[in-house]
């Protein structure tokens, strides 16, 4: 290895020293203590570089001597420390001038460099900011996710499974008539609640699949669908019976939204959006408002989800309607056409295909 640094043993006294208090004070707040500490070494890493050139080997070294003085501590892996660096800098202010000339700047202030950080990140676990950093560039569509992921629990599973599926794009686009139906700020907060368009990845269906079966597969999947749906909702009931003038009625699938205080219709259809639909659901609102809605509870909202629609049409549709109502896609990526799944062998002919390979291979023993 070439020589270190002659600025390398202050350095190491000083991430040795952060490191020994930050455990004094990890009793008392893991998390945040973890994340101030990660920043520092993060902010102390990057900023050498920039003045010295430091490479790949000073942070081998670096990992090595940390390794040597806290025996058996974990996180400070060449890899990890690597990752601290990237944290600090895609949340620094100043990270795109990283490339220029380094100038001289003023001894590292530890104390000065926690409060940079953005509170929202003390509440995450390292990984989820592993994640964040990872998968996102852009500073305001991470701190979407920052804020969601602590808003509504997610695992980092989960995190990376919405950043995948662009939640950020899709949230608050279904097209809506709540800003001429619901009072502001509800109409706001009834808008970010749906989306467009909504992914069913996690669903197998035929190309040629009926409503019926795609309402069958999502309550098979209800904990996937309900994630995807977004906090909040909570499963009333599927084929939701309404009796009205002597008649029966039934509601595709039933929800109650907890925060919003009040029930969501959701009408499944296959293939674009029509008119027609808006007339249905405008029904079906009026009824539930009518025969299951409690006095303290909100006005009834609808959501109808279709393969496809054309946005014109479906504002035309909305307009005028009285009761709160929105449109939105919904689209599966994991269906087979009917040839190809009809040529699949079945669990059963698997079965009975090992069982024929044991006997073969019983009888070639013998």
């Amino acid at each position: 290895m070439k020589s270190l640094p002659d600025s390398y043993p202050k350095l190491l006294k000083e991430i040795k020293s952060r490191i020994q208090t930050s455990r004094i004070r990890a009793s008392l707040s893991a998390n945040t203590e973890l994340i101030f500490l990660y920043w520092d070494i993060g902010k102390l890493i990057s900023e050498k570089q920039k003045k010295e050139g430091w490479g790949k080997s000073v942070v081998e070294r670096l990992a090595s001597d940390i390794q040597k003085e806290f025996p058996g501590i974990k996180g400070f892996s060449t890899s990890n420390i690597w990752r601290m660096r990237r944290f600090y800098i895609s949340w620094n202010k100043d990270s795109e001038n990283l490339a220029q000339p380094a100038r001289e700047t003023k001894p590292t202030n530890l104390a000065q460099s926690a409060r940079e950080i953005p509170p929202v990140l003390l509440n995450l676990p390292w990984f989820h900011n592993v994640v964040l950093t990872e998968k996102i560039k852009d500073s305001k569509i991470r701190l979407y996710y920052a804020q969601k992921a602590i808003e509504n629990g997610w695992s980092r599973n989960v995190l990376i499974l919405q950043i995948k599926s662009r939640l950020h794009d899709r949230e608050g686009r279904a097209i809506t008539n709540f800003k001429h139906t619901l009072p502001s700020p509800g109409s706001d907060l009834a808008n970010q609640i749906l989306k467009d368009p909504y992914v069913f990845d996690f669903l197998s269906l035929d190309a040629e699949y009926r409503e019926r079966e795609l309402e069958s597969q999502l309550i098979r999947n209800l904990e996937k669908f309900l994630l995807e749906l977004g906090a909040g909702f909570a499963f009333v009931g599927r084929q939701f019976q309404l009796p009205v003038a002597d008649q029966e009625y039934y509601i595709d699938l039933l929800f109650y939204h907890l925060q919003l205080r009040r029930f969501v219709v959701i009408d499944l259809k296959i293939g674009p959006f029509i008119p027609e639909y808006a007339g249905k659901m405008n029904f079906y609102l009026n009824a539930v408002d009518d025969t299951i809605r409690h006095p303290d509870d909100e006005p009834s909202i609808g959501l109808i989800l279709c393969q496809d629609k054309n946005n014109i049409i479906a504002e035309y549709a909305l307009r005028g309607i009285t009761k709160p109502m929105g449109v939105s896609k919904y689209k599966l990526t994991r269906t087979l056409p009917r040839k190809l799944k009809s040529s699949l062998p079945s669990i059963k002919q698997i079965e009975q295909e090992l069982m024929q390979n044991l006997d073969q291979e019983k009888n070639h023993e013998n």
